[in-house]
C-alpha cells in the first residue's frame, strides 16, 4: 500500500513545502512512509524553489507507482472535507484513471472536518489573535474559498456555528463568508456591514496552507486591507498541531482496519 497526503495544489512554493512538512510529521508519528502529492498545479513550481525536488501531482504519481507494481493507494485529504467539490472531482479523476490503467484500488481517510477538530483549532487561533492584539472581544468572520458546491457552503456555515459554540459566543458574533463564488455572503460585502465596518474584526481563514488566497499577501489579506474594518487575521488551520493529530488519527484508524502487509 502507498499512502499519500493530497492537497488541492498551488503555484506557491510555501503551500507545497507545508504539505511536505505535514507528510513528514505524519510519517514520523506513525512510522509509515507518507508521500506529499498535489492534485494539480504544483508540478509547475520550479524544482529549485522546492529544495531541488519537483512536486508530484496525483496523475503522475499514481502512474509512476502503478508502473512500479503498486496496486493499493490510501489517500489522506489535506483539505477540509473529502466530500466537497475538490474531493468529488478528485474521485472522478481517479475513477477515470482506474478505467484507463485498471487493476488498482484507492480509498480516502477522513478529512480534518470529519474528525471534529476544526472548532477547537479555530478557537485556539482566535484566542491567539485576541491576546496578541490585546482585544477583550471582537466579532469574528469565518471565511472559506467559496467552492461551487452547496455542500461547501453548508460546511462553512456549520463550522461557523460550531466555532461560536466552542467560544461560548452567540451565533451573531461569528459570521460565515466566502472569499469568492456563488454562495453569499462574500467577505468583501460582509466587512462593509454595520457593526463590522470601522470596528476590530477577527478574520479566520478556513484554509490549511499558505498560498495565493491565504497567508501573507494573499487574496484574503488584500480584501481585509481594502475593507473599512480593522481586520486581524488569525492563523491557518493546517499549521496547528491539532490538525496533524487529527490526520494521524484518521490514518491510523484506516491502517488498523487494513490487512495490507507492507507500505511503500
Amino acid at each position: 500500500m502507498t499512502v499519500a497526503l493530497i492537497d488541492n495544489g498551488s503555484l506557491e512554493p510555501a503551500a507545497h513545502q507545508h504539505l511536505r512538512e505535514v507528510a513528514s510529521r505524519l510519517s514520523n508519528r506513525l512510522r509509515v512512509p507518507v508521500h506529499a502529492v498535489s492534485w494539480k498545479h504544483s508540478d509547475r513550481i520550479p524544482a529549485a524553489e522546492l529544495g531541488g525536488r519537483p512536486a508530484w501531482t496525483v496523475d503522475a504519481f499514481l502512474r509512476s507507482r502503478i508502473a512500479a507494481g503498486e496496486r493499493d493507494f490510501l489517500l489522506v485529504p489535506f483539505f477540509l472535507s473529502a466530500q466537497g467539490a475538490i474531493g468529488s472531482a478528485l474521485r472522478r479523476e481517479l475513477e477515470h484513471l482506474q478505467a484507463e490503467a485498471g487493476g488498482f484500488t484507492f480509498a480516502f481517510t477522513e478529512g480534518i472536518a470529519a474528525r471534529g477538530v476544526v472548532p477547537a483549532i479555530a478557537a485556539s487561533r482566535i484566542r491567539d489573535v485576541l491576546t496578541q492584539r490585546r482585544l477583550s472581544a471582537a466579532p469574528i468572520v469565518v471565511v472559506d474559498h467559496g467552492g461551487p458546491s452547496p455542500a461547501s457552503a453548508a460546511l462553512r456555515d456549520r463550522l461557523a456555528g460550531e466555532i461560536a459554540a466552542t467560544l461560548s459566543l452567540p451565533d451573531t458574533r461569528v459570521v460565515a463568508a466566502s472569499m469568492e463564488g456563488r454562495h453569499p455572503p462574500l467577505l468583501r460585502d460582509t466587512l462593509r456591514q454595520p457593526g463590522l465596518a470601522g470596528q476590530d474584526v477577527v478574520v479566520l481563514p478556513l484554509f490549511l496552507s499558505p498560498g495565493r488566497h491565504a497567508g501573507p499577501g494573499g487574496d484574503i489579506a488584500t480584501l481585509c486591507q481594502e475593507s473599512p474594518a480593522r481586520c486581524h487575521l488569525a492563523g491557518l488551520l493546517g499549521t496547528h498541531e491539532l490538525a496533524v493529530e487529527a490526520l494521524a488519527g484518521a490514518l491510523l484508524h484506516h491502517l488498523s482496519q487494513s490487512h495490507t502487509p507492507s507500505l511503500a
